[in-house]
């Protein structure tokens, strides 16, 4: 199995836009045809409901990161693991590119992983996923490299192969639900979360549209009580009321997110109820390790450190 994730990781890097291009576009109409049973996944609109069996391997934010991504997989032997069982689920929570060196190759190595394995592998939306239009004007993540290195590893071609990861983007998933366990989104919760459907198609035009720029770019704080502004000029800061009362509103115990940079890889919020994974390291962050998540999704757990025996460092 690890000679099936070097042949993707050598194609990443030797691969024209031509053929990245039809990697996308085979990737991305999969991902637009996907509804109801798939596998052990169930999918409606832009939610992905997990049934309680099996184990999930949970990969947050790896910005480029190629080099964290080939070590969480071999070091955990998931796609072998996968292979044998079909209700081994792989999830990524998001934030595949921007700011670290690899960002085409990272896009490149999960969408073949999709390919490969269409009914296990899960692929969030993150921030970095996400352009919203304020005043007529389109406003994007900071920073926003991925042209700049598409433009550097495909040349002239670059403006295709970029437009082609845009298209995308919109049919990257909201969130991930395992019924009575784990509620999975890239940012945060919504006070615009009400109900599952809320959720599934949180990226509708006619949904409020502070619902999935919440759910991408929000974040946890112990100093908020229930939403508050954010430094970060989207999303919202909540606080522990909001976390208590949504994730029973989903009837579920524990959301897991990434969009934080972690010193440790990870780290837990709001009375244990929140845990925040990051898997890449280096510049421009400087964490000392990265972390994932590999759990089986049949136990039930009341809080996130019950989780830390499951988590890896890196």
């Amino acid at each position: 199995m690890e000679n099936i994730l070097s042949q993707i990781v050598k194609e990443a890097f030797e691969t024209p836009s031509n053929r990245f291009i039809e990697t996308v576009e085979q990737a991305t109409g999969i991902l637009k045809t996907e509804a109801g049973k798939v596998g052990n996944l169930d999918i409606v609109g832009r939610l992905v409901k997990i049934r309680p069996v099996g184990e999930a391997l949970v990969i947050g934010d790896l910005h480029g990161d190629l080099e964290s991504l080939i070590q969480i997989l071999q070091e955990s032997n998931f796609l072998q693991r996968m292979k044998k069982a079909s209700d081994a689920t792989l999830i990524f929570l998001g934030d595949y590119g921007d700011r670290g060196q690899y960002s085409a190759e990272v896009y490149y190595t999960v969408l073949k992983l999709k390919l490969n394995y269409p009914e296990q592998v899960v692929l969030m939306r993150g921030n970095h996923e996400y352009f919203w239009v304020r005043g007529g004007q389109e406003l994007t993540p900071s920073p926003h490299d991925l042209p700049f290195q598409f433009k550097t590893r495909f040349g002239k071609t670059w403006t295709e192969a970029y437009a082609t990861v845009r298209r995308l983007f919109e049919y990257l998933y909201n969130a991930s639900l395992v019924e009575e366990r784990y509620l999975m989104i890239h940012g945060g919760l919504s006070q615009h979360a009400r109900t599952i459907e809320d959720l599934a198609y949180a990226h509708k035009a006619n949904a409020n549209p502070e619902l999935l720029e919440d759910i991408l770019w929000s974040d946890p704080d112990e100093e908020v009580d229930e939403v508050s502004a954010s430094p970060r000029g989207a999303g919202k800061l909540f606080g522990k009321k909001a976390t208590i009362k949504i994730l029973k509103e989903f009837n579920v115990k524990i959301l897991i997110r990434g969009h934080e940079q972690c010193p440790e890889g990870f780290k837990v919020n709001h009375n244990d109820r929140i845990l925040t994974l990051f898997s890449r390291k280096g510049s421009p962050y400087f964490n000392a390790f990265g972390a994932y998540l590999n759990v089986n999704l049949a136990q039930k757990f009341e809080d996130a450190t019950q989780l830390i025996p499951y988590i890896h460092k890196f």
